[in-house]
């Protein structure tokens, strides 16, 4: 949480919901990423930024996309973080599921 602006701000399109402020933001992080699911992390490149398709780890061992998370940054701290839904992860390279 501490590369994040204090303005930082979360969308998520097409769905209306949209979050504002590190502390807001750091709460639907902790919800999403602290619930005792395991994710893993894969980086890309979307329109020059940084991003990552995330993955949930099943008990298979399967890894599921659950999406792409797109990150604006300012400096070295993350101003914007933009997820997309799991539907565009082969436009950037990226499988639906991995092993």
């Amino acid at each position: 949480m501490a590369l994040l602006t204090d303005d930082v701000f979360v969308s998520m399109p097409p769905m209306p919901l949209e979050y504002e402020g590190r502390d807001v933001v750091a709460r639907f992080c902790a919800g999403i990423f602290g619930s005792g699911r395991r994710f893993d992390l894969v980086p890309t490149r979307a329109n020059g930024q940084p991003a990552f398709g995330t993955y949930l780890r099943a008990h298979t061992g399967i890894r599921h996309g659950t999406g792409l998370f797109v990150l604006t940054l300012a400096g070295d701290r993350i101003c914007a973080m933009t997820r997309f839904e799991n539907s565009v992860l082969p436009s950037f390279g990226l499988l639906r599921s991995l092993p």
